[in-house]
């Protein structure tokens, strides 16, 4: 992007020591103590290609940042990677996923299905974590969403093009090996869930979920996203946010005691919402920690 150059250090210094944010942005935390500056921005991993996202403020953060964080390195996902990964914990050769589900989930599974030219017969012996991430990232038409467009992966590929250091909480494999860990209700629940929001209609005035992110409408996100997981879906909440998030500021509480420096976090921006949320984690441990964007 042309404005990331534009930017110069003291702009960025100003920018992170503004009061609040100004206007519709994705939305990012800046945590400090006396020596180290770690800026939190909530992701969205699966984005259209037109979606335009970047601002003054992150792009300022970029330029700060010695380390950049993500929750794993995507680049290195590649095909042959995630067969295998699918191969040993994303398969049930014994039973179909169309025993496994109500038959009203099996009719609104099939129409997703042909939207993203997914024959049935390559998902069947998938368990029902594996089916559902693959649902949820993705396109299921012309100009929907992918993994491909995603946040993470842009970036990712410019800082590491940038040599800057690049650093992952967790690999994909220990992403992989957390979703096959789920029950098998659990499974079943996420895959449920994902059939419900992939087949529900768009409303009328609704911004989707990709505008709501863009406008930082923590609202949203929060209430509207991570508190119906929690009281719907325990198990999946407790694997995918809250055991995650506690690990992850353990983390950045080592960092910031041992290292100082600029560090950007990209993670999901799930994982910045409610009490469970990063920065609430780390304003708990004592971290002044307020929202810039």
């Amino acid at each position: 992007m042309g404005r990331v150059s534009a930017i110069s250090s003291a702009v960025a210094l100003l920018l992170s020591l503004l009061p609040g944010w100004a206007g519709a942005a994705p939305a990012m935390w800046l945590v400090r103590d006396a020596d180290t500056e770690i800026y939190l921005f909530g992701t969205m991993h699966v984005l259209t290609p037109a979606a335009a996202w970047r601002t003054p403020a992150y792009d300022a953060a970029y330029d700060r940042a010695q380390t950049v964080w993500f929750e794993a390195d995507l680049t290195t996902a590649d095909p042959p990677v995630l067969t295998d990964l699918v191969a040993r914990y994303g398969v049930d050769p014994n039973r179909p996923l169309s025993a496994k589900l109500a038959s009203w989930e099996m009719r609104a599974l099939k129409p997703l299905l042909e939207r993203g030219r997914v024959p049935l017969a390559r998902i069947e012996h998938m368990r029902p974590w594996a089916a559902a991430l693959m649902l949820s990232t993705r396109s299921l038409g012309p100009g929907g969403g992918t993994a491909a467009h995603g946040a993470d992966l842009a970036v990712t590929r410019q800082a590491k093009q940038a040599a800057k250091t690049v650093r992952t909480f967790e690999t994909v494999e220990e992403q992989v090996r957390m979703f096959a860990g789920l029950s098998e209700p659990g499974e079943l629940q996420y895959l449920t869930d994902v059939i419900r929001e992939r087949s529900a209609p768009a409303r009328r005035g609704e911004p989707s979920l990709q505008d709501a992110w863009i406008a930082g409408d923590i609202q949203r996100l929060g209430p509207g996203l991570v508190g119906d997981m929690r009281q719907a879906s325990p198990e999946f909440y407790d694997m995918l946010l809250r055991r995650r998030n506690l690990a992850w500021a353990q983390t950045l509480e080592r960092e910031i005691t041992a290292s100082g420096g600029v560090h950007l976090v990209n993670v999901g921006a799930l994982h910045m919402v409610g009490d469970d949320g990063l920065p609430t984690l780390l304003a708990a441990r004592g971290y002044e920690v307020r929202r810039i964007q």
